[in-house]
């Protein structure tokens, strides 16, 4: 049964210092290890492939202009404007019909994407990576702490890691889904969008498919914790976090091949 109340005006920005707090004491425990381990990993293997990965995608991009428009659309549709416009039609639907859930799931929708953000952003200025369409090396040259003036005047130089556009997008899905369980085309359509997003943030040059898989775990996350406040009697499922496993395996032509499932 999902928490059923009309929430507070404010509580999108209330509850920003509880959420930061709560998911850092749900993500880094001894339990969430594992796929701590899996994401590095995953992040690393995907790193060292990144220049070949990232060409197979701008290739077509370049030469073929059908495949250049579908990416040009699905690589905006993480940026955050479509986020909170969709925030903004379940307020308006809420409050011209009355209906409670679609106002806290447009309040929370505002929560999760200010929150996944502020993490996002947070990482990005640590990291310091160029995207692929500035970038100086085959990967992207990464720059741990940078000076943040130079990050303010040359950003594609210094934000490519992790992805804000997929987090905010999945986080948005999340959302969605968790305050309407009874519908699963939700989740059916959501899904292959947000892989269509990805496909595009790679194919448009902005974003290499090692930003992707820590965008996806921060924005699945913050989604399920914001959906789920405290006192929610789903709580306590939400904590469940995501149980991940990585196979090694050899492919068919004799390359080794890397397995990487989430499971929620």
């Amino acid at each position: 049964m999902q928490y059923a109340g009309r929430p507070g005006v404010f509580d999108w920005l209330t509850n920003l210092p509880g959420d930061w707090w709560r998911w850092s004491k749900q993500s880094f425990t001894v339990k969430q290890l594992p796929l701590i381990a899996a994401l590095a990993a995953v992040t690393t293997a995907t790193v060292i492939t990144d220049y070949d990965s990232w060409q197979a995608f701008k290739k077509p991009y370049d030469n073929n202009k059908t495949y250049k428009q579908i990416n040009d659309v699905t690589s905006y549709l993480g940026d955050g404007k479509i986020q909170f416009g969709i925030a903004g039609a379940y307020a308006l639907y809420g409050f011209a019909f009355n209906d409670d859930r679609s106002i806290r799931t447009a309040s929370q929708l505002v929560e999760v994407i200010l929150a996944s953000g502020a993490v996002v952003q947070l990482l990005k200025h640590l990291t310091g990576r160029e995207s692929p369409f500035t970038a100086t090396s085959p990967t992207g040259k990464w720059v741990l702490f940078p000076n943040q003036i130079e990050y303010a005047k040359h950003v594609p130089h210094y934000d490519a890691f992790p992805s804000g556009h997929i987090a905010t997008a999945l986080a948005t899905l999340t959302v969605i889904a968790e305050n309407y369980p009874e519908k699963p085309w939700i989740k059916w359509v959501g899904y292959p969008l947000i892989g269509s997003i990805a496909v595009g943030l790679v194919s448009t040059s902005i974003h290499w498919w090692s930003d992707i898989p820590l965008g996806m775990a921060i924005g699945y996350s913050f989604g399920v914790l914001v959906s789920h406040p405290p006192g929610d009697k789903a709580e306590l499922q939400s904590s469940r976090g995501v149980q991940s496993s990585l196979n090694f395996a050899v492919m068919g032509n004799g390359a080794p091949g890397l397995g990487f499932s989430l499971q929620w």
